[in-house]
This record gives C-alpha cells, sequence and structure tokens, in this order.
C-alpha cells in the first residue's frame, strides 16, 4: 500500500491506516493525521526531508520516517 512518503508535490490523499506503534502512532494522530483526514503535499524540501503538508486546514511538517507510517488511498 501507498504511504504519505511515496506522494508527490501538489497531490491530495487520504489517510487509511496508521503503522505505527506508541509513542509514533500517539504523536502522528495528535497532530491529525486520522484514519479519513484528507492531506495535500504542498513542497518537499531539497534533499526531500521534511515534507510539509496541509491537514485539517493547518500546515504540517513531518519527517520521512513519520510519513513512511501513513498508508493512505485515493491519491489524486
Amino acid at each position: 500500500m501507498a504511504t504519505l512518503r511515496d506522494v508527490k508535490v501538489g497531490q491530495t490523499c487520504v489517510v487509511s491506516k496508521l503503522t505505527g506503534t506508541g509513542a509514533i502512532k500517539r504523536r502522528i494522530m495528535d497532530m491529525g493525521l486520522t484514519k479519513g483526514a484528507s492531506v495535500y503535499v504542498r513542497k518537499v524540501a531539497p534533499l526531500g526531508d521534511p515534507i510539509e503538508v496541509t491537514v485539517r486546514g493547518y500546515e504540517l511538517s513531518l519527517r520521512k520516517d513519520e510519513a513512511q507510517n501513513v498508508e493512505v488511498s485515493q491519491v489524486a
């Protein structure tokens, strides 16, 4: 399944599952990335880390390893 790390700049996707465990999963959920949330990838840093996304009306920066724990669907 595709992860948030694989989504390209300018694409929108929907969170389908969180694969992290413990504190990592809780941190991702606290940032608003929960099942069913729509995520728009705004930009990616020149070296690929971090990734800037828009979720629930605000901008959020994620590291690649955090984005790897977010499975997505409906990439458009």
